[in-house]
């Protein structure tokens, strides 16, 4: 896995595997709460749901909704009827993806939830890697599926999306000093000590680029970051949200971040590790 903020000698290829293995374990016996932010989702949230179920009775999901014309809480109010660990958050309206995170943040927070996963509501993350992810999360407070570490990656994306995320990446990086590699992923999972650290009165974003505003936040609450590869791949079904003025938007955060708090310093590893699962 990429991580950051351990130190400690080198380990062994079995050792490696073992601990792997024995973490594996423990995140499997976790409760779990996996945040779906929708609008306009009605296709994907009910298969998404359902294989987010089949991983384990550890699972549960919390569908926050902002009124999807298409009737996306309503299909999902369908499902919770039927499965007990589906709930609905249903909102008035478009209210941003920032202000979903938060919303399922402070609602696992109120529960007895171990650990928190965020990921998009389309596919393009796959729930096979979300056991990846939770053992990555006995190591570090904040698990990261990334596309930029090694075997992570994306598909059926064209040559200017890919730029324009490597450059995204590449800025927040050299604006902020964040030790992740993928910093504007949406793919990851939050210890439970990590969200009671996260100061939800300055996270200002609604918008894509809430993903790095949380990220820094936490990271100078001192939280540790690990990532490991997934493959991305887009969207199975329905249309991309992501518009120019959310790219626009993400430009004046980091310089918005960077006046206000500074980059940050770097810490012991330097970097973010990368999960060896």
């Amino acid at each position: 896995m990429v991580g950051c903020g351990e130190g400690g000698g080198a380990s062994t290829v079995s050792e490696e595997a073992e601990q792997g293995s024995d973490n594996e374990k423990r995140g499997a016996a976790r409760r779990t709460l996996v945040v779906l932010p929708t609008y306009n989702e009605r296709e994907n949230v009910r298969p998404l749901a359902e294989a987010l179920l089949a991983l384990g009775s550890h699972i549960e999901v919390l569908v926050v909704d902002d009124n999807s014309p298409d009737l996306t809480g309503q299909a999902a109010m369908e499902l919770s009827r039927e499965q007990a660990r589906v709930r609905v958050l249903l909102r008035p309206g478009k209210m941003g993806l920032g202000t979903a995170y938060l919303a399922g943040f402070r609602y696992a927070l109120k529960g007895d939830y171990e650990r928190v996963i965020t990921m998009d509501a389309d596919f393009s993350h796959s729930p096979s890697y979300v056991p990846d992810l939770l053992a990555t999360a006995e190591r570090y407070e904040v698990a990261i599926g990334s596309r930029y570490v090694a075997r992570g990656g994306t598909r059926n994306w064209d040559w200017r999306r890919r730029m324009m995320s490597r450059i995204s990446n590449w800025m927040t990086r050299r604006l902020l000093g964040l030790p992740a590699r993928d910093c504007t992923a949406g793919f990851r999972c939050y210890r439970r000590e990590a969200l009671e650290r996260l100061p939800f009165e300055e996270i200002k974003v609604r918008g894509y680029s809430c993903l790095v505003e949380i990220l820094y936040h936490l990271v100078r609450q001192g939280c540790t970051v690990g990532e490991t590869p997934i493959i991305f791949v887009d969207r199975r079904a329905g249309r991309s949200k992501i518009s120019l003025r959310e790219v626009l938007g993400g430009v004046g955060l980091l310089l918005r971040l960077r006046r206000a708090y500074g980059r940050l310093p770097k810490v012991a590893g330097g970097e973010a590790e990368a999960a060896r699962t």
